[in-house]
């Protein structure tokens, strides 16, 4: 299964940098399909899936921003008591590690960051949890 690539970006922490990013993005026909903003005292992570991660890394760093790609999973829980915990615990007893997780639509669609994408993907697969293609992840 493709994984789908992830674009983190580095921010500062200054008025107005996030729209900036946000500006090049859409003059660029970018289409943030999720993000997902952390910050720290001089500077922010911003980490966004859109449909074209090649054309959007390329648009930023002739930008001169600071960029890097990862390899996330896009999984699809539905919508009931447990079946988040199910997922974490399926990796858990596996040995993979969550690095972080954020939602991607209306339903209960999530991006993760793990330490084995693959091993992570088998996983969840084979415990009944239904991983998104990065075709399905990126049209979202």
């Amino acid at each position: 299964m493709e994984m789908v690539k992830q674009i983190s970006i580095f921010v500062e922490n200054t008025g107005g940098k996030l729209a900036s990013i946000t500006s090049i993005l859409a003059e660029g026909g970018i289409n943030l399909r999720a993000m997902s903003l952390a910050d720290t005292t001089n500077y922010g992570i911003l980490r966004i899936i859109v449909p074209d991660p090649d054309k959007a890394y390329e648009i930023l760093t002739q930008h001169d921003i600071m960029v890097k790609t990862s390899e996330v999973i896009g999984i699809e829980l539905d919508d009931e008591v447990g079946n988040l915990n199910k997922a974490l615990c399926l990796l858990r007893d596996n040995g993979i590690s969550v690095e972080y997780l954020y939602a991607l639509n209306e339903k209960t669609s999530l991006i993760l960051k793990t330490n084995n994408a693959e091993l992570a993907v088998r996983v969840l697969t084979t415990g009944g949890i239904r991983v998104l293609s990065a075709k399905e992840v990126y049209a979202r």
